[in-house]
């Protein structure tokens, strides 16, 4: 049997609804952007579920460092103890793509086909096939890689795997709107943080969490209709990776009606934090347009590195 269509449902949750709580996948690609998503789903629907991940290709392709930082966050912070990220560090690379499902230590079902541990695989922008095998045999493929694997948490991964810069934006020069290296020529959104009025808005955007009984650093990036109208950003259900040009990174998605506005929907007082932080605000604070013109900048841009993710400047 060979399966093409709803994959997200058919390999990665109906089988938790029918007594599944470990997932192993082997995987020659993978993003945090796809975990995030997987991961969230589960817990909003109250599922038990650990994840144990094998990338695969890393021996040969390296990892990039926006999918690195993730997977230690997720590992660390967001889904301690509910998921676990190995890369495979020796010659051969595993192209695979196998995921097996177990009920405790026991292997219950398994799947196998073309299908990364990413979005844009289990989504309908591109076609990809899947087929159940037999779970031992793909348990027992799975466990005899771990042997060639390296948590990527591990304090030598970074010698063992190339941990590469999708985008190594450079210092600003003397002028303000030079583009940073390496951005030039990708598809670019400017995304303001005050109103056509020229106000922080005071219960919206940056402000989101300012009314009672909310997290008072709870926000969100207002997009303008010229933005949200187009396919720059994913689509509602799709996370993606934001980079800063300060070196961070946040797993974010769309919200708000239409579509029209960006969050960070693990946690939505995440983005608020980050901003009151960058311009020098304490937690939760209101944020007011005279403190973005101290700090310089009353906008960000987003940078289009592919659709799960995206470089956003504020730098001054």
């Amino acid at each position: 049997m060979i399966l093409s269509d709803n994959l997200f449902d058919e390999i990665l949750v109906n089988p938790m609804y029918q007594g599944s709580n470990k997932l192993c996948i082997v995987s020659g690609y993978a993003t945090a952007a796809m975990v995030f998503r997987h991961m969230q789903h589960a817990k909003e629907e109250k599922l038990d579920i650990n994840v144990h991940l094998l990338v695969g290709m890393c021996p040969s392709d390296g990892i990039s460092n926006s999918n690195h930082r993730g997977f230690n966050q997720l590992v660390g912070d967001d889904f301690r103890g509910s998921f676990e990220c190995s890369y495979i560090f020796s010659q051969p690379a595993v192209h695979s793509k196998v995921y097996t499902w177990l009920r405790d230590d026991n292997p219950i079902c398994s799947f196998a086909g073309s299908a990364n541990y990413t979005q844009n695989a289990f989504s309908e922008r591109q076609m990809e096939i899947m087929s159940p095998c037999d779970p031992i045999s793909a348990y027992d493929y799975y466990q005899s890689l771990l042997e060639k694997s390296i948590y990527c948490t591990h304090n030598d991964v970074e010698g063992l795997i190339s941990i590469y810069e999708e985008h190594r934006a450079k210092q600003q020069a003397a002028t303000s709107d030079e583009l940073p290296v390496h951005l030039t020529g990708l598809e670019s959104a400017r995304v303001s943080l005050i109103t056509k009025q020229g106000v922080v808005p005071t219960r919206s955007g940056l402000n989101w969490g300012q009314r009672a009984g909310r997290n008072p650093n709870q926000a969100y990036l207002s997009l303008s209709a010229d933005i949200y109208r187009t396919d720059f950003f994913p689509e509602r259900k799709t996370h993606f990776t934001v980079l800063t040009d300060d070196g961070k990174s946040m797993i974010c998605s769309r919200a708000q009606d239409n579509a029209k506005g960006i969050h960070t929907p693990h946690n939505n007082a995440l983005l608020g934090e980050y901003f009151r932080n960058r311009i020098g605000l304490a937690s939760g604070v209101p944020v007011v347009k005279r403190e973005l013109e101290n700090y310089g900048r009353t906008d960000v841009v987003f940078y289009k590195i592919d659709n799960e993710t995206y470089y956003m400047d504020f730098s001054v």
